[in-house]
């Protein structure tokens, strides 16, 4: 990884969107700000406005990436049915609206008999139950994490198929073979991504296999706040994102139809 100190972009270093790229959105601590607990996540009503823009301009080359289930997203975003991958690539929605989930591994039910267990001796703690897949929040009680990391670390090796991920204040228990690298390079072998020039941003080591995956691609990576990472462009933090993407949506709907697309 690269960039270990905290350096944000400048907006003018930025790469530019155009009507041949495709967009990809993490979610949580991206586009939206982190809160105490998922449910306490709020879109800012502005954020609707520049993602439905962008759909039109990107001729529905948009998709959000995220560790939240497809439903969350659709329910955080309404009115909008973006493409969105869930649940780090367990779910993934096309654009044509077909969804495809990943069966959950059997040994998933021990994780969360041991997650639980936990929750029940160390209040606090959250237990996420997701399409298969399951994360433990500890962000209401940070001192708690060793021991959270031990329980999960433990389980997860005892049951095999799974994979454990290190987010912010919070382990999340998966399939092995969901990852959100897997399911945007999904998405690029579909129309309308298909044949265009990607874009992922995102915020949490979750995400540095999305970033390899758009670097395979030859596209470019925005990583959101502080911490080590792959991505070559940075941003401070979402209401920086969210600024930048609402610039976008103005410049290519200023563009003549197809000004970007010929050739």
């Amino acid at each position: 990884m690269q960039h270990a100190r905290f350096s944000p972009s400048s907006p003018l270093s930025l790469p530019a969107l155009d009507t041949r790229s495709a967009l990809f959105l993490d979610f949580d601590g991206t586009l939206a700000e982190l809160a105490p607990r998922p449910d306490a996540v709020r879109v800012p009503p502005e954020l609707i406005d520049t993602l439905r823009a962008l759909h039109q301009a990107l001729q529905g080359a948009i998709a959000i990436v995220s560790g939240r289930p497809v439903a969350q997203l659709d329910a955080l975003l309404a009115p909008l049915h973006l493409a969105s991958a869930g649940v780090h690539g367990v779910e993934r929605r096309s654009a044509d609206g077909y969804l495809q989930r990943l069966p959950a591994p059997d040994g998933l039910i021990l994780v969360q008999q041991r997650a639980d267990a936990l929750a029940a001796e160390l209040p606090g703690l959250l237990v996420e139950h997701k399409p298969g897949a399951l994360a433990l929040h500890y962000r209401q009680r940070p001192q708690a994490r060793e021991r959270c990391v031990e329980v999960m670390e433990a389980a997860v090796r005892e049951a095999g198929g799974l994979t454990l991920l290190h987010g912010k204040m919070v382990l999340e228990a998966k399939p092995e073979m969901a990852t959100k690298g897997h399911a945007i390079a999904a998405f690029l072998r579909e129309p309308p991504f298909l044949g265009r020039r990607p874009l992922f941003a995102g915020d949490d080591v979750t995400d540095e296999a999305g970033f390899a995956a758009v670097q395979a691609a030859g596209g470019d990576t925005l990583k959101i706040g502080e911490g080590e990472t792959a991505a070559v462009h940075r941003l401070a933090d979402p209401a920086a994102l969210r600024s930048w993407l609402a610039r976008c949506a103005a410049q290519l709907a200023a563009q003549p139809t197809g000004s970007a697309d010929g050739g």
